[in-house]
């Protein structure tokens, strides 16, 4: 495996959350984490119809544009009586035609949607939070982790922590949804322990072990 031979990451993403949650996983590593926002990176234009390829757009951007090794992820809620949507374009869902991101909008979408299909029991409102982390150096070779959260959609919203469509997602064997729980609550993971809950904290656990030699 390719060595990394700095301690220094891009962190591939302009999302305010999504920079929290990485921050909080990667602090245990002594590794420095630079975002393409602080760095004034431009966000490319998303064209892939997978979340591999996504992440890996977002991530050879960043790794080109600094010449360092950068991290991105591409993640996406799948909705088993949409056929799987929102998807790769869940944040797509909660564009505003001024560009601005209203998750309760598309929170409220989903529902709607939900409700148009019959999916009024919890069976039938099952789904899965899917991340998918690429680990991208600048002459374009590329790492995979990619970690699943099973779950159900709930409504109305519950709690006010966590982003997205996190108030309407209550993980398998949980009472509360990701937007009641505390960072590590929903992450569920931290270097040594072997489990992991957010969709997020399990594609990075298989990127921790593999590449920054955690337990």
């Amino acid at each position: 495996m390719r060595p990394i031979e700095n301690n220094t990451f891009v962190l591939a993403s302009h999302n305010k959350g999504k920079l929290r949650e990485f921050s909080d996983l990667l602090a245990p590593f002594g590794y420095t984490v630079r975002s393409a926002a602080e760095l004034g990176l431009p966000e490319p234009e998303e064209t892939g119809t997978t979340f591999e390829e996504n992440a890996r757009i977002k991530a050879l951007a960043a790794a080109e544009a600094t010449g360092l090794p950068a991290l991105s992820d591409d993640s996406g809620l799948c909705v088993d009586a949409l056929d799987g949507a929102p998807g790769v374009y869940t944040a797509d869902w909660a564009t505003r035609e001024d560009g601005s991101r209203d998750f309760m909008m598309a929170m409220e979408k989903t529902e709607k949607l939900l409700a148009e299909n019959g999916a009024d029991t919890t069976d039938k409102r099952t789904g899965r939070f899917v991340a998918t982390l690429c680990l991208c150096f600048p002459d374009g070779e590329t790492e995979y982790y990619r970690g699943e959260a099973e779950g159900h959609l709930v409504w109305p919203p519950r709690g006010t922590d966590g982003f997205g469509y996190d108030p309407v997602f209550q993980p398998v064997g949980y009472d509360v949804t990701f937007g009641e729980m505390t960072a590590q609550e929903k992450h569920g993971w931290k270097p040594g322990d072997e489990h992991a809950l957010s969709h997020r904290a399990r594609a990075f656990q298989k990127f921790a072990r593999a590449r920054l030699g955690a337990a």
